[in-house]
């Protein structure tokens, strides 16, 4: 068997770059939107929900075009970071400030807020007021959005985990081939946002008790499978990390600056401080069984 390309745990084979030249041969007029989907219908491969990996796949398949395997139609609609939209800056917002006890501030209302009326509001904060901007979530993700008195005071992102983190990795324990194949019980926390003008002790802390207790019912019932462990990166030239800590995350130190993309030893990045927490105590035996399918994923 002669392995063509390894990409995001599936082993692509010269056989399987034939089927995909002869799928492109029998729909001759078809995009790559529409060949990626069938592409997966072919392979039959899927998310843990069912829904299909098209997204996944059109990257593997753009892997095989760039690499010269194939030869993908042009696209019909631009894409990418530079020539997406931002989102638009938020107006008429009251921004007036927000002083108080979280006894005194009331009840919270936490809404999933992805694919539904308020997910525009949602970008527009981030990209108006996290130091980072927004961008666009990829693979399994959650979007909450947390109201009080009738207004937004907090914005948080759920994203699927960075693929390899060398102190991450070795504190779990797995091998490569159990990372590959349960990496999508971990969450990554991408961005958190207490909207500036909220000056409430114990609010940022007080909401990641919250999704400690609720986030993997609610990943569950979104993707069909539960969560295990949280990760998320804080930068220690601008943030102590107080509110993971006061919520008993723990730091597993820092990261290496080399990116998911850089192909060198060297970092390009500003390190980053590792911070996790383990929503099961027995993580390691479910993000490590000893008996790990093969299956392609």
């Amino acid at each position: 068997m002669e392995i063509i390309l390894k990409y995001r745990g599936r082993i692509v084979t010269k056989d399987d770059v034939e089927d995909i030249r002869q799928l492109m041969t029998d729909h001759p007029e078809a995009a790559r939107y529409t060949l990626s989907n069938k592409l997966c219908e072919f392979w039959d491969w899927r998310q843990p929900n069912g829904e299909l990996k098209a997204s996944v796949c059109r990257s593997l398949m753009l892997s095989l075009h760039r690499s010269g395997h194939i030869t993908l139609p042009e696209p019909r609609v631009k894409m990418g970071g530079q020539n997406r939209a931002k989102p638009a800056k938020v107006e008429n917002l009251d921004c007036s400030t927000i002083e108080m006890t979280l006894k005194e501030l009331g009840p919270l209302e936490i809404k999933k807020v992805r694919r539904t009326q308020h997910e525009t509001l949602f970008n527009s904060l981030i990209e108006t007021y996290h130091y980072l901007g927004y961008t666009r979530p990829i693979g399994e993700h959650l979007k909450y959005m947390v109201w009080a008195q009738g207004r937004p005071v907090a914005c948080i992102t759920w994203c699927s985990p960075i693929q390899h983190l060398n102190c991450r990795d070795h504190y779990i324990g797995w091998t490569a081939e159990q990372r590959l194949e349960n990496r999508h019980f971990i969450a990554h926390n991408t961005r958190y946002l207490i909207m500036p003008w909220v000056r409430v002790p114990h609010l940022a802390s007080h909401l990641l008790g919250y999704f400690s207790r609720n986030l993997s019912k609610d990943w569950e019932d979104a993707y069909a499978h539960p969560i295990y462990f949280l990760e998320t990166f804080v930068d220690p030239e601008l943030y102590k990390g107080t509110c993971y800590r006061a919520a008993n995350w723990i730091s597993l130190g820092m990261t290496a600056g080399r990116g998911i993309k850089n192909k060198t030893n060297k970092a390009v990045l500003p390190p980053k401080e590792l911070l996790v927490y383990a929503l099961k105590k027995d993580f390691r035996a479910l993000l490590c069984p000893e008996e790990v399918s093969t299956a392609e994923l």
